[in-house]
């Protein structure tokens, strides 16, 4: 990102920021507090696409939420990293499988499989962060949290295996 930044005498200063992509943001800021900003698609075009008055606070909290003030995006590497890791699943459960009719906490699907059961869809109804008392019932889709091989061992169960 190229920046400069120019004194406007009797106004106020300008800053402009010209980016990889040959966009322009100049702000100009003014002795009296109010702020102009002005977008250009192109770095070399004379008239502005897009234009905007903001106030001080308006500026700050602008400036705030660009840092990261509210939001932080995850590190691409570490996504990638989480996401190798750990999977998510939807199951669906067999009428032959050995946790029919139990609820979670009686199936021991955590000791059994390693994974986490964060949802489950029982007909039209879907129960987000089921209880351990929550029964499972033959045609449930069962939204699992797990490691690959953790997930495989969830499908093996619902389908029916130990």
């Amino acid at each position: 990102m190229n920046i400069s930044i120019s004194q406007l005498p009797g106004i106020g200063q300008k800053i402009s920021l010209k980016t990889a992509e040959n966009c322009m943001l100049v702000l100009i800021v003014h002795h009296t507090g109010k702020r102009e900003l002005y977008f250009f698609d192109e770095a070399d075009n004379e008239e502005a696409d897009f234009a905007m008055d903001l106030t001080s606070d308006e500026t700050r909290e602008l400036g705030a939420q660009l840092l990261g003030a509210t939001y932080q995006p995850v590190d691409a590497d570490k996504l990638k990293i989480f996401k190798n890791q750990i999977m998510i699943d939807w199951i669906e459960l067999k009428a032959s499988s050995p946790i029919v009719n139990k609820t979670i906490e009686e199936s021991e699907v955590r000791n059994k499989t390693g994974v986490t059961i964060i949802g489950i869809v029982q007909g039209g109804k879907t129960i987000a962060i089921p209880e351990a008392d929550t029964k499972l019932q033959p045609g449930n889709v069962i939204m699992s949290i797990g490691k690959q091989e953790q997930i495989d061992n969830m499908i093996a169960l619902c389908n029916g295996g130990e």
